[in-house]
């Protein structure tokens, strides 16, 4: 029998050079984009005031199933990748199942995460295209932290709004971004009009990714030469995300192997999405029958418990309206510490796709999902992101029900980030001071009665 090393190395030669538009084998197409002041489908001329054109072009684009990776975005992307495949032989051990469990390791940069594979791309087009300065959003930090590391490269100055929960709870995370030359804003901040909205609003808010989000993009359409990019939910994003999958699609062709099963963390649904895109297009085209699992926190339930229906993508209703599961632009989850996960919607391609049935989503406690990180990071040796520890719990449990039923599947989950900027959170755990929040069935009742109208 032919042994399964720990780690599935890719070449250079080896990495993709396309990304896969997964909406191009999508029979039933994610809903366009509705302008906010017409309610109609919006058009390229709508979107280029706040993105740059190609990003536009790909954004719009459902049919075109591949587009090439510039040559420029290639060599950042050597820097850090391709990333391993690794199998969880000791997670295996310690779960004594029957179950071949692996994880697509996206931790090996400085911001600890997947978020770098789209950042570079955004950087990279709106560069060519003589952008002067970019924008944007962040909540766990991740997503900043990439974002600083790619403008660093490409020479792009960059203001990140950060969701103040998460830039008082990660310090570090700020002074990351800073030594990358970012300007720091914690949001809601008095630097906008919707953030002084919601100061006014919420004196106490610990902000929202919507609210961070509308502040970005203020600041971005009122400074000349400016424009706005955004780490997760669009199409754009999801389709440098694909990189994720087509290199570990590769990886198990290289040693024989399929996932049965796979599993990923959703918060706006990048990493899901991009772990995900040439498995699903497997599974769409009839040649692979894959249980896939969107795991998100009790705190932030969009798609267990939120509406699939149009909502705006931001607290302040500056962006177009997109058609998926929304818990309501103006909710507001608790001080948890999966800040990347704590938006209020999600992927149109992934609502879509959970709609039609091709994916199942399950919701966990935070106290339970930092249990699982605890083990995975006592026998694998990584600190896991509270983020990817959803996507860790997730698979464990998929484990545990092969274990009671004899079967040796596949299993795939994606690690989609380090927890090394979240040791507060690992403390409080440790210490037995966290809490679990969620939201009641008449908080989420209230929030859905904001749904724009359409």
């Amino acid at each position: 029998m032919k042994t399964i090393p720990h780690k599935i190395y890719l070449s250079e030669d080896e990495m993709p050079r396309q990304y896969y538009n997964l909406r191009a084998d999508m029979k039933k197409k994610p809903a366009p984009m509705l302008h906010p002041g017409t309610l109609k489908p919006v058009t390229a001329a709508d979107l280029e005031p706040v993105f740059c054109k190609e990003l536009v072009r790909q954004e719009l684009d459902e049919t075109t199933p591949y587009f090439d990776i510039p040559g420029e975005i290639l060599d950042f992307y050597k820097i850090f990748r391709p990333s391993p495949l690794i199998r969880a032989y000791n997670l295996e051990q310690a779960l004594n199942t029957p179950a071949k469990i692996y994880y697509k390791f996206e931790g090996n940069n400085t911001s600890g995460s997947h978020k770098l594979n789209s950042a570079a791309a955004q950087v990279y087009y709106a560069k060519a295209e003589g952008i002067k300065a970019l924008t944007t959003e962040t909540g766990a930090g991740q997503w900043g932290t990439a974002l600083a590391e790619a403008c660093a490269y490409f020479e792009m100055p960059l203001t990140v709004y950060m969701v103040k929960g998460s830039y008082e709870q990660k310090p570090f995370r700020k002074t990351i971004m800073q030594t990358f030359g970012a300007e720091i804003v914690p949001s809601p901040s008095d630097t906008t009009e919707v953030g002084r909205a919601m100061q006014k609003k919420f004196p106490n808010t610990s902000g929202s990714l919507g609210c961070a989000i509308s502040e970005a993009i203020e600041r971005a359409v009122s400074s000349p030469g400016a424009r706005y990019v955004l780490g997760s939910v669009l199409n754009q994003v999801l389709l440098h995300q694909s990189i994720i999958g087509l290199e570990t699609e590769t990886a198990f062709a290289k040693i024989g192997d399929y996932p049965d099963v796979i599993v990923g963390c959703t918060g706006g649904g990048s990493n899901l999405g991009g772990l995900i895109a040439p498995f699903m297009r497997d599974k769409l085209l009839g040649k692979k029958d894959i249980d896939i699992i969107a795991v998100e926190p009790k705190s932030c339930p969009s798609l267990t418990r939120g509406k699939f229906a149009y909502d705006f993508c931001d607290t302040g209703k500056l962006t177009p309206l997109a058609k998926m599961y929304t818990l309501g632009s103006g909710f507001i989850p608790a001080r948890d510490h999966a800040g990347g996960l704590r938006y209020h919607g999600m992927s149109p391609i992934i609502s879509e796709l959970y709609a039609a049935g091709q994916l199942r989503a399950k919701a966990y406690k935070q106290t339970e999902v930092f249990a699982a990180a605890t083990l995975f990071a006592r026998v694998e040796q990584i600190l896991p992101a509270p983020e990817s520890a959803h996507a860790i719990l997730g698979a464990i449990d998929m484990a545990k029900k092969c274990r009671q039923s004899g079967e040796a599947k596949t299993i795939l989950f994606g690690l989609s980030g380090t927890g090394n900027f979240d040791l507060a959170a690992y403390e409080q755990y440790q210490n037995g001071t966290m809490v679990d929040a969620v939201p009641t069935d008449a908080d989420i009742k209230e929030s859905l009665k904001t749904l724009p109208k359409v």
